[in-house]
């Protein structure tokens, strides 16, 4: 499962508190970030299989979506790697992309890790998807059936098996630890001998949107800024492609446990995990950053997918600097 952590903090005595509130008070323009820096976070590889060249992505839509949210999530996986044929088909649609980083050069930061790893550059393919309208296994789900659902998608070692809730559907930990996880689960056709990457992410709209699916909406803890405007309209089906983004890249660099990530391979800080709330430049705790705004919709994004379609997506650890980088 992926994991969103903070750096740790750290306790000075009192008389440092003391000495660094005494030189605020001097030099009113002094910061404490600057006085401070936490040390960086440094993802390390651990040696086990990534998913590499071409992935076949399969999606289970496992409860009521509309076309709509469907055409959202589905154009933003097809945007990590587009052709020309997903391009921007009109003048007008092109000349909404100028300005603002795509979602496939997003994507080149998860990519730098797999080349960091001495192996072969992603090709994301968005292959067959399945709808489960009737709510096979009723509206609760335990984390057992997700996986059991994944593997109705048949994918093999080098796929990714993608589970997606509706957002009347409850599921174990759903909002109160999790807003999606990724994991893995036997491969198709491999006599359990080989194991294969599946995500799952829940549309928060219904049940938990503070919690899941902000900045659309205001936290339900911590600081209380205003919510953004979803970019395509639909604040869950916007809010799950924030949590597939970061679960996605999480999956990719760190599919069964081996991977890149910091600290306990049980709860791992990974690519995107380690930035949590980091969507701009400026960000800190309550604030997005600063973002694009559509002038049409008033929608906030940061970077432009197929055909125009605007999204907003987390800040990734950079390999290099170790810092995080916001698309700007």
């Amino acid at each position: 499962m992926a994991s969103l952590h903070s750096p740790r903090s750290t306790t000075l005595p009192l008389i440092l508190l003391l000495l660094i509130s005494f030189v605020n008070l001097c030099l009113g323009s002094r910061k404490l970030s600057s006085l401070y820096q936490p040390p960086p976070t440094i993802l390390t590889y651990h040696g086990r299989a990534l998913l590499e060249g071409h992935i076949p992505i399969s999606i289970l839509w496992y409860g009521k979506f509309s076309p709509a949210q469907r055409s959202i999530i589905s154009d933003f996986l097809l945007s990590l790697t587009p052709t020309r044929h997903h391009l921007p088909t009109t003048a007008a649609a092109a000349a909404t992309t100028t300005p603002a980083p795509s979602v496939s050069k997003w994507w080149t930061t998860v990519d730098s890790y797999v080349q960091e790893a001495g192996k072969k550059n992603t090709h994301i393919l968005l292959t067959n998807q399945l709808l489960d309208e009737d709510y096979s296994m009723g509206k609760y789900l335990r984390r057992p059936q997700i996986s059991e659902l994944a593997g109705r998608l048949g994918v093999m070692r080098s796929g990714l098996a993608v589970v997606l809730t509706a957002e009347d559907v409850a599921v174990e930990g759903f909002c109160s630890s999790a807003c999606g996880l990724h994991a893995s689960r036997p491969a198709a056709g491999a006599g359990g001998r080989a194991r294969a990457a599946y995500i799952w992410v829940g549309n928060a709209e219904g049940q938990c949107p503070g919690q899941c699916a902000w900045p659309f909406h205001r936290p339900v803890y911590g600081p209380q800024g205003p919510a953004l405007g979803p970019p395509n309209g639909d604040v869950g089906a916007d809010g799950m492609v924030i949590n597939l983004a970061t679960l996605v890249a999480g999956a990719v660099t760190n599919p069964f446990g081996g991977g890149f990530f910091q600290g306990n391979a049980a709860a791992p800080v990974e690519v995107a995990g380690a930035c949590p709330g980091v969507y701009g430049r400026g960000a800190y705790p309550g604030y997005a950053g600063q973002l694009r705004v559509d002038p049409a919709t008033g929608g906030s994004y940061n970077v432009v997918g197929v055909n125009g379609r605007k999204y907003l997506v987390p800040a990734l650890l950079d390999p290099v600097s170790h810092s995080c980088v916001p698309m700007v």
